[in-house]
């Protein structure tokens, strides 16, 4: 979790790439969405309602996933639409790639396998030694969510999973032996 914090604070957001690739992955963290379901997202599905940004997930299956968003990505997407003035663009790709070291966003959207190169590369930049990937936001994701109390039938709904076992799966609390634990062992 900590990784993740120090990953999403030291990415520049004085470019627009730093820019999409914040709001990219703190979508990934805050929403626990797989990578394919926030490449797929087109602009109309980062929307308000009732004074509260929202993002439209289509999932696994062709299931769509609604759900509030969490105040650091509301603003995360904010400032990225609005420096890329994609907002009119309702129908075209949220995550979109970007020309050459132009800076410059295409209407293409970002594949998968991009946004696994912009992670290892992000990650190396911020001195992340760990190796992380695109699914290693939703296991963060759910891990903070049930460190702070949240319950693991909220989690299996923000995740869209079907069964709590799979939430589960990516329940990562019991990882986190201490140094002063280990030391304990005393031979």
């Amino acid at each position: 979790m900590d990784e993740a914090r120090t990953l999403l604070d030291a990415i520049d957001t004085t470019s627009l790439p730093g820019l999409r690739d914040r709001a990219l992955i703190g979508l990934m963290v805050y929403t626990f969405a797989r990578v394919g379901a926030a490449v797929s997202m087109k602009v109309e599905d980062f929307f308000v309602q009732g004074r509260r940004g929202w993002v439209r997930l289509h999932e696994k299956g062709g299931k769509e996933h609604e759900m509030p968003t969490h105040h650091n990505l509301d603003r995360y997407l904010e400032e990225y639409i609005a420096a890329a003035g994609i907002a009119g663009d309702r129908k075209g790709p949220l995550f979109r790639t970007v020309r050459g070291r132009s800076g410059e966003l295409t209407g293409n959207s970002l594949l998968q396998s991009d946004v696994w190169r912009m992670i290892r590369r992000r990650a190396a930049e911020a001195g992340i030694e760990t190796e992380i990937g695109c699914h290693t936001f939703r296991a963060t994701g759910i891990t903070a969510y049930l460190k702070n109390k949240g319950l693991l039938e909220h989690a299996q709904t923000i995740a869209n999973h079907s069964s709590p076992r799979t939430t589960k799966l990516y329940d990562r609390r019991s990882d986190e032996i201490t140094l002063d634990e280990v030391e304990k062992i005393s031979i």
